[in-house]
């Protein structure tokens, strides 16, 4: 059952291709009839024989002839596969080409080039990439041969040191020529990538190169048979909010004196915590003073003290009475004073002999 089924899957495929094969003939046969009753001298008009993509060789296999009217012949079309092949060297595709669509030789490249950025660039036109992230990107649904316009948005400081945000379109209906380092046009998968090479004049280049530094670029993926620009205005954050520009003013006004107050406020506690650092730096430094005394007073108290001899008077001779001197008992306390910060504390000591 599985062999029959196979066989008939083989022949459906055979007879499918055999049918392509016949209706192009007669096509072909048709065009040439009809050309030749209505009068019009007949030529012929190289095309694809299979589609081709970005960067695939052209070869005798994948290109055909068919009939096709003198007087419309196609600028840059071949008229023989001899002449699309001839000269040194192979051709590729520099975009994608459908099955029986003309060889144009603005699709493909000159003799022995290979299929390039460079050779797919218009006359005086530059490619400059520029950096993309996911949200950028438009999510990854650019591709080769789109057009989009491109955003700049920057923040500014105006003359009274507020802070503005606005955005500009800077470009319009740039053509994308590759993302990342894939250029060819029948690409149709999303991808994330990292960055987006356009077609640009110099000045444009310089644009975008200048643009990439002053602000954040993103693109604007357009419709894809609108090229015609548009006009465009600055966008900012008074437009989000429907506020006037003096409604802006007042609520920035606002703001910059909350964050004033709140610096002043700052430098207040900033301030208070240093006097209480001086503060307590010389309540220590009190502390230890006291300290230092009472540790010599203790000292004091531990030293004897020295008696204090009296000379007895010498007794004239013309007195007669006898008069006997005896030496006082030196006291057995002594009082010493000491100051604890600016009080004066006296204390009562033992005396040693």
């Amino acid at each position: 059952m599985r062999a029959n089924t196979l066989i008939m899957i083989v022949l459906a495929g055979v007879f499918g291709v055999l049918a392509v094969v016949l209706a192009n003939i007669w096509l072909a046969n048709q065009r040439t009839a009809l050309a030749q009753s209505s009068g019009v001298q007949a030529s012929t008009v190289v095309v694809a024989a299979m589609p081709l993509k970005f960067g695939d060789t052209l070869s005798a296999d994948k290109l055909r002839e068919i009939a096709w009217p003198a007087g419309a012949i196609p600028a840059g079309a071949f008229k023989t596969v001899k002449d699309a092949l001839a000269d040194a060297g192979a051709r590729q595709a520099l975009q994608t080409i459908s099955a029986n669509e003309p060889i144009l030789a603005t699709k493909i490249t000159g003799a022995g080039q290979r299929a390039t950025l460079s050779a797919v660039l218009g006359e005086g036109m530059k490619a400059v990439s520029i950096r993309v992230n996911d949200v950028l990107g438009v999510a990854g649904f650019v591709f080769p041969g789109d057009r989009v316009d491109v955003l700049l948005t920057r923040t500014v400081r105006d003359g009274d040191g507020a802070d503005k945000s606005y955005v500009d379109v800077l470009l319009q209906s740039m053509k994308v020529l590759a993302i990342d380092q894939v250029a060819d046009e029948s690409k149709d998968k999303a991808q994330v990538v990292k960055s987006v090479t356009l077609e640009a004049s110099t000045k444009d280049a310089q644009k975008l190169t200048l643009a990439a530094g002053a602000g954040q670029l993103s693109l604007a993926l357009r419709q894809a048979a609108s090229s015609q620009g548009e006009t465009t205005e600055r966008v900012t954050l008074a437009d989000l909010t429907g506020d006037t520009p003096a409604d802006v003013a007042k609520r920035q006004a606002e703001l910059d004196r909350k964050a004033a107050e709140e610096a002043a406020a700052a430098e207040e506690r900033k301030r208070a915590e240093e006097d209480r650092q001086r503060a307590d730096d010389k309540i220590d430094g009190l502390a230890k003073a006291v300290e230092r005394v009472g540790s010599q007073v203790d000292q004091l108290s531990k030293v004897k003290p020295v008696p204090v001899v009296t000379s007895a008077p010498q007794v004239a001779q013309e007195v007669k009475e006898v008069i006997k001197y005896v030496q006082p008992e030196p006291p057995k306390l002594a009082t010493i004073g000491v100051f604890r910060g600016i009080k004066l504390e006296s204390y009562e000591v033992p005396r040693q002999d």
